[in-house]
């Protein structure tokens, strides 16, 4: 089963589920403001992915934070639990197929996630 992790008013989570729409690819859809994901969940996203990957640096949420939580950022234990009780600071999308982690969108990255051809130009 394919699952996209995101917060559904977020741009690039809208255009990665237009895109899996749009390749007939079915994904289930976690909204993480409706289901904050567990400190086992994101273990096993950072088994597969950096957590300077999977943390947003750049978003309003980071920006919000003061710098003894923005340094808890740096310590993978930390980090989790930072990201458990404010999945805003989870970069966007997290698509999950056949037990792949992936960050963020980009067509042709997808397609190649999903065997298609490019389209890219």
């Amino acid at each position: 089963m394919t699952r996209i992790y995101g917060i559904p008013n977020c741009s690039t989570v809208k255009n990665a589920r237009t895109w899996l729409a749009e390749h007939n690819i079915a994904a289930e859809f976690t909204d993480f403001k409706k289901q904050a994901p567990d400190a086992e969940l994101l273990q096993s996203w950072l088994a597969q992915v950096p957590l300077a990957t999977l943390i947003n640096r750049k978003g309003t949420t980071w920006r919000k934070l003061d710098a003894q939580q923005q340094a808890q950022a740096d310590n993978p234990g930390d980090a989790i639990a930072l990201m458990a009780t404010q999945p805003s600071l989870i970069k966007r999308p997290v698509l999950v197929h056949q037990n792949q982690v992936h960050v963020g969108f980009n067509a042709a990255q997808y397609a190649a996630i999903f065997n298609l051809p490019s389209t890219a130009a």
